[in-house]
């Protein structure tokens, strides 16, 4: 089996990681129309369900993924946050009759979905053979999905209780202009709104500075490639033109 595994290992990766990728959007997609309609996703039996399949998946991926690599507990402890993201809290707490908190429950259903968005940053970085633009894409994908998800968090707790949150537009600019470090107008009033603007804030200035040095880091080596090149175009355009020069002096003589 897993010969066989190996041998379509490339045709393995693809499938799983459009899997993951499908999954991870639909999760997303679910979660957002949840938050921006207000809807009690606890009672929602219909994302309950979605997002414990998604955890299996996720689950199957991780351990299809360690049975096929060379060293097996390499892997589980490099990959070990992603199995503990993949793990559906809320209905194991459902199954075993526990009771969560509000706030409990309010984040927990946001676990799968940091697993699937760095699974999405994982898979856009696997599109380019260049390892500067994966990385690039990578962190790219990373700060718009904790903008997006810090904007809806905002936008869900804050709205009716700040005046000036009066619709998700103006969440997400703030939550724009909060990871930017910019500045806003609108300041948060709640605790988790509060707690939602420390966390932006820190990932903005953490991930700035790396589009930084991946930026700066492209450009250099470009001109490291590009510069030897020109140099020897130059130099053998100087010994063609040289060349019959020498030749008529020769023949004068």
């Amino acid at each position: 089996m897993r010969e066989y595994l190996l041998r379509h290992s490339r045709l393995v990766h693809r499938v799983l990681n459009g899997v993951i990728l499908g999954l991870s959007i639909g999760l997303i997609a679910y979660l957002s129309v949840d938050a921006l309609r207000g809807r009690e996703f606890i009672y929602d039996r219909g994302y309950m369900t979605y997002q414990l399949w998604v955890c299996i998946i996720f689950i199957f991926d991780f351990f299809l993924e360690m049975y096929m690599s060379d060293h097996r507990w390499d892997y589980f402890w490099r990959r070990l946050p992603f199995l503990l993201l993949s793990i559906p809290y809320i209905n194991l707490a459902e199954w075993g009759g526990m009771t969560l908190s509000g706030e409990t429950l309010y984040f927990a259903r946001f676990i799968p979905l940091a697993r699937g968005a760095l699974a999405v940053s994982i898979v856009v970085g696997y599109l380019s053979a260049n390892r500067l633009i994966n990385i690039f894409a990578s962190y790219t994908v990373i700060l718009v999905a904790i903008v997006y998800l810090g904007s809806l968090i905002f936008y869900e707790r804050e709205a009716g209780i700040n005046p000036d949150v009066t619709s998700y537009g103006k969440a997400l600019w703030w939550a724009c202009a909060d990871a930017t470090t910019t500045g806003s107008t609108i300041y948060p009033v709640t605790p988790v709104g509060r707690i939602v603007a420390a966390v932006l804030a820190i990932m903005g200035m953490v991930m700035f500075p790396l589009f930084t040095v991946v930026v700066t880091s492209a450009v250099r080596s470009r001109l490291r490639h590009s510069i030897p090149s020109a140099i020897a175009e130059t130099n053998s355009g100087n010994e063609s033109t040289q060349g019959p020069a020498d030749t008529d002096d020769d023949d004068s003589d």
